[in-house]
């Protein structure tokens, strides 16, 4: 008889249980809450927030930031058996029926913390039916979550009035601190306010505030819940309680990743909470002092090169600034970079051998396809070597070196470093891109400088902590050629060496490039050491131009200034030089290997198997007549009366550029007049016009076409064709201009050797 009631007994109670998982599959309890969005630093410190889409100042918590004394004195006040009950304490519920019966209406509750919970998930009416579906769902949470989660519910989802909801939301807004950080006083004060939160509202109700808090506190004490001394210290602090703001750092970023994460409830940046703090002012207070030169706006980041990720992220110089742009965010902003990827061509010309540091360059007017470049300061340097070319940023060399290696290898070059705009443009882009002719974003060009720090090895940037890091990296560039690239860039015998920077402690030991956008509409200055890579952008997001705008002396003074802040004096070291990198002499005048001609020799680096191995040819020896005054050639060799001397072996374009400047140069002597034989080799170059263009001359007013041409340095009269007939001589350093007729137009030119080259131009008429 026994044993059977036993059965029944356990028969019941299983049924009971099989119908309580029942219903509760049928009728599941899914609460969908809507978290702000919290964008926070690594340690989990808020940067910024965002409101819910209630616009509700609803801020998640997790577990860990539940302390054991904001645990201890929220389960005391609200629910000491709340890790005893499953959800329903059934002795608080018959105490609580008890005393509203005999009392007639309703003087106590029976609320549990996993109760409070589903009421602030799913408000409804305060009923005895709604009692009951309270009840079920607290037994349905306690099925599904484990205690510290429902109490983590809990201190996200309590009220505190007006829009503020949740523990962390509160600490912030009023204590201006995360939760962690709350003192017993401030956390008792916050305990009890959902309870009053009209009466007790923080801010406009602090001293009956104070009274409720002081109350609870001496009740701990009588308790025993914590020691006389924490509490007579917790009954002294003052409570000074305003309605502060949110954080609200780093607000470019935080929007972008809000955009990219709408859901998440909180995403953890990479970003150094002191240094982006430290960068904004900076920028802000850099800016305020340019407003009378008409410079509104800059935009900073900071990469650390060893993890990547970014530890300063600056949009604009002021957020909240309307006029200026204040909203846009120049780190993706799209701008002409001015002179900033001549070091990835330099590099890119390193490793095809093309040239090495002293390597020399003629700076000397060119035409190019009909495009002709000038330098920043609108003067000429003649032959200079490449690291100086480099160093003062000079624009005819980087054409040349750019035509050498072709812009389609620069252009899959920037490809693979990602540059988006590039990637679009890249059908119309000519050689005018080393000088700024495409468009870049700071954060490309950054990550690209970031490259040069890596060894030549591009890795992603990490915004946020779910970005997983690259620890191989693309290889972009050699390490061989990003190292002679930073040690150009190191030098600071340099004209974008800011005013007032030279022979200064404040110069910080890093690798640098400035870049000036036609109409100097964008000032760039992209630094990097071991450490860290900062690149800077300062301008006006409308686009206008200003005079005094220039990367030297408006971007890296900022540069400088952050750099000085964040790693003066790195401990990191510097580069150190590959194991293929390796010294030789060559000769200063040509940067090639020295010849028989060269007296003199200085070091160069190179890549050993990489960099080309040429003999110098910048003399040659030329058969004259005794007095020098006459050349002569093999063919035409005297049986005596000849000497043999060593001239100069000028390129045409640099003897066009002593010609216009009057400079003095030994000149190869004219050649026999006498000497029958025909050159084709060193025929001059028409620059102008250009072969193959089409050429519109106004009806009412013809426009004329300018023939120049470069020559060697042994001409001395040039002949120009047109149509097969004879136009004009000249000498070849001087333009010819040209009424054209209509039509496809052939133009010759031919030299005092014989020596003749032909261009087809279309004329026609508008």
């Amino acid at each position: 008889m026994k044993n059977s009631k036993v059965r029944k007994g356990l028969l019941a109670l299983i049924c009971l249980i099989l119908v309580f998982f029942a219903l509760d599959l049928a009728f599941p309890f899914n609460p969908d809450i809507r978290y702000a969005t919290q964008i926070t630093d690594p340690k989990g410190r808020v940067v910024h927030a965002f409101l819910s889409r209630e616009d509700k100042w609803r801020l998640y918590s997790n577990v860990d930031e539940i302390t054991p004394l904001l645990r201890k004195t929220l389960i005391y006040k609200e629910d000491q058996y709340f890790y005893y009950h499953p959800g329903v304490n059934p002795f608080a519920v018959v105490r609580a029926a008890v005393r509203n019966a005999f009392s007639g209406r309703r003087t106590s509750g029976a609320s549990t913390i996993t109760m409070q919970v589903v009421r602030l998930m799913d408000p409804r009416p305060r009923t005895y039916a709604n009692k009951v579906v309270e009840m079920w769902h607290a037994f349905q949470l306690e099925m599904h979550y484990s205690k510290d989660e429902i109490l983590q519910f809990y201190i996200n989802l309590v009220p505190y009035g007006g829009n503020i909801e949740g523990i962390k939301a509160a600490s912030l807004l009023y204590f201006g601190k995360a939760p962690q950080l709350l003192s017993l006083a401030e956390i008792t004060a916050l305990t009890i306010v959902p309870n009053r939160p009209s009466g007790l509202r923080p801010g406009t109700r602090n001293d009956a505030l104070r009274e409720a808090r002081n109350a609870w506190l001496k009740r701990f004490a009588e308790d025993g819940l914590f020691d006389e001394n924490v509490i007579r210290d917790a009954l002294e602090e003052p409570l000074n309680i305003r309605r502060l703001q949110t954080p609200r750092l780093a607000p470019h970023l935080s929007i972008r990743l809000k955009q990219q994460f709408p859901d998440e409830p909180v995403i953890r940046t990479n970003l150094n909470l002191q240094a982006q703090s430290q960068i904004e002012e900076q920028v802000r207070n850099y800016i305020n002092r340019r407003q009378l030169m008409n410079i509104h706006n800059a935009a900073v980041l900071v990469v650390n090169n060893e993890t990547m990720e970014v530890e300063a992220y600056v949009g604009s110089a002021d957020f909240n600034n309307p006029f200026d742009g204040g909203q846009v965010d120049g780190v993706r902003a799209v701008r002409s970079p001015g002179s900033t990827l001549k070091p990835l061509l330099y590099a890119t010309a390193f490793d095809a051998g093309i040239i090495t540091p002293k390597s020399v360059l003629n700076d000397v007017p060119g035409n190019f396809n009909g495009y002709e470049p000038e330098n920043f300061d609108k003067h000429f340097n003649g032959a200079v070597t490449t690291e100086f070319a480099l160093a003062n940023s000079l624009n005819i060399p980087a054409v040349k070196v750019l035509k050498d290696i072709g812009t389609p290898a620069l252009i899959a070059k920037l490809r693979k470093a990602g540059f988006k705009t590039v990637d679009k443009q890249a059908k119309d882009l000519g050689l005018s891109m080393i000088l700024g002719g495409c468009g870049v974003t700071l954060e490309e060009l950054t990550r690209l400088f970031a490259a040069f720090a890596n060894e030549g090895k591009l890795r992603n940037l990490r915004l946020s902590d779910g970005d997983v890091l690259d620890k191989k990296g693309t290889p972009v560039l050699s390490e061989d050629a990003t190292f002679l690239t930073t040690s150009i860039l190191t030098q600071i015998t340099r004209p974008d060496l800011p005013t007032n920077f030279d022979n200064t402690y404040h110069l910080p030991r890093i690798a640098w490039k400035t870049g000036t956008s036609y109409g100097k509409r964008d000032a760039w200055s992209i630094g990097y050491n071991r450490r860290y890579t900062v690149g800077v952008w300062v301008g006006n997001f409308s686009g206008e131009g200003v005079a005094e705008l220039s990367g030297a002396n408006t971007a890296t003074p900022l540069l400088f200034s952050i750099f000085n802040a964040l790693d003066y004096n790195s401990p990191k070291g510097w580069y150190k030089s590959p194991a293929n990198i390796s010294l030789r002499n060559v000769c200063p005048v040509s940067g090639d290997i020295p010849s028989d001609f060269c007296d003199h020799q200085v070091p160069d680096q190179y890549i050993v198997g990489v960099s080309a191995y040429r003999k110098c040819q910048h003399m040659r020896w030329v058969f004259t007549d005794v007095a020098g005054k006459m050349s002569y050639c093999t063919y035409c060799l005297p049986e005596k009366g000849l000497e043999k001397k060593a001239y100069p072996n000028l390129a045409p374009e640099l003897i066009a550029f002593y010609e216009l400047q009057k400079l003095p140069y030994q000149k190869i002597p004219p050649h026999n007049p006498k000497c029958e034989r025909v050159f084709h080799e060193g025929a001059p170059l028409i620059v102008s016009p250009n072969d193959g263009s089409e050429y519109y001359i106004r009806k009412d007013e013809p426009q004329q076409i300018q023939l120049a041409c470069q020559a060697a340095n042994d001409v001395q009269e040039v002949y120009w064709y047109v149509n097969d007939k004879l136009y004009q001589k000249s000498p070849p350093q001087e333009s010819v201009f040209l009424s054209p007729p209509l039509g496809r137009v052939k133009i010759s030119c031919s030299d005092d050797k014989g020596r003749n080259a032909d261009i087809w131009v279309v004329v026609k008429r508008m």
